[in-house]
């Protein structure tokens, strides 16, 4: 890996892209890698992780729902080994959830069950306001959602909610009878060969660290060890660095781990032509999903592209794969005192398909 600029060619034009949204956005630090064919096109690093201490290209950080993708990919392997059916009724592993007998697999990795986004709730705002070190349980989080009438009827639209993938993440231990951490690393990361990629129960990053900074509470302060375990499933809380994202894009991406079968079932589970906002379900939160953009199982399908990019907590990243050219593009930003809000990683990302598949745009999603 190296942080050195290039002196020509698409590399260059990779970092000067990169410099260039660092000092127009007000990041702290950028760190990106691209690959094309499984083949380095260029891994830089830019700006400090903390003060007077330059980011490396090594550095960990949170990478938030693109372990969602991971868990999709899970559940997929586990329907090509015959161990699982998409559409079976999660009353089986999950007795104590409402209407179990009618939320299928499918609707839990696609995101279409109906069940409310505890996230924006104002009370989980304020209680996670009141104590950013507060370790929530999977338990907790789901009671936030279903204590809120249901947006829609499972399976009839779509929306995003991260219950379901706590939920999600509680089935996938009960089909095995393995942890989450251990299922998705047997199944997933050690498959892909992504050795710096794993979960981690308490808020804990190894190092090398890239520190994060956030200006949510109205200063702008440290905000690397703030608890993440609000963010999905217990065991699939995960921190990487920047060459296991780029090999994540290409592994996820291009379904390497799946049968045709199952890689048609990840990019598209069911969810487009859904979406419709309603009286419940507004259209900020019931997306419109079309055959070009929609949510897959567990990732974002934009254009031609494959994607995912979380956002907390100071930390933004953004994972893309494009499979007509085999071209993986990973980033990973951490906010500066004057960044304004949003997925910086995901423009960043958005200006290097730009520059390097000038036909292959990444739309936005959301």
């Amino acid at each position: 890996m190296s942080s050195l600029v290039p002196e020509r060619g698409p590399a260059r034009d990779v970092v000067r892209i990169a410099q260039q949204a660092q000092a127009g956005m007000g990041l702290k630090s950028v760190i990106l890698r691209v690959t094309e064919g499984g083949r380095e096109v260029v891994t830089a690093a830019l700006g400090e992780s903390m003060t007077g201490v330059p980011a490396e290209p090594a550095m960990h950080f949170r990478n938030g729902n693109i372990a969602i993708s991971y868990m999709g990919t899970a559940l997929l392997r586990l329907v090509d080994q015959g161990r699982v059916d998409l559409d079976a009724p999660v009353a089986r592993w999950l007795p104590e959830l409402e209407d179990g007998e009618r939320i299928t697999l499918r609707m839990l990795g696609a995101s279409t069950t109906g069940l409310v986004d505890y996230v924006p709730l104002p009370e989980f705002q304020q209680a996670v306001a009141a104590n950013l070190f507060r370790q929530w349980t999977a338990q907790e989080l789901v009671a936030l959602a279903t204590g809120k009438q249901r947006w829609y009827e499972p399976g009839t639209n779509w929306s995003y909610s991260h219950a379901n993938f706590v939920l999600l993440g509680e089935a996938l231990e009960k089909i095995t009878g393995t942890r989450l951490d251990v299922l998705l690393q047997r199944e997933v990361m050690r498959p892909l060969g992504l050795r710096e990629t794993r979960n981690s129960f308490t808020p804990d990053i190894p190092r090398p660290v890239l520190h994060a900074f956030a200006s949510d509470r109205g200063i702008y302060e440290e905000s690397t060890f703030w608890n993440p375990s609000w963010t999905t499933a217990p065991g699939a809380v995960q921190t990487t660095d920047i060459c296991d994202l780029a090999r994540s894009a290409a592994g996820v991406g291009s379904g390497e781990l799946l049968s045709p079968a199952s890689r048609r079932e990840l990019l598209n589970p069911g969810t487009v032509g859904l979406g419709t906002p309603t009286e419940k379900c507004p259209a900020t939160v019931c997306l419109a999903q079309t055959e070009a953009t929609h949510y897959g199982m567990g990732l974002l399908v934009l254009g031609d592209w494959i994607a995912q990019h979380p956002l907390f907590f100071g930390y933004s990243a953004s994972q893309a794969y494009l499979p007509s050219r085999r071209l993986a593009i990973a980033v990973s930003t951490t906010d500066g005192p004057t960044a304004q809000a949003g997925h910086s990683a995901h423009v960043i990302a958005q200006r290097i398909a730009a520059a390097l598949a000038p036909g292959h745009p990444i739309p936005d999603f959301g």
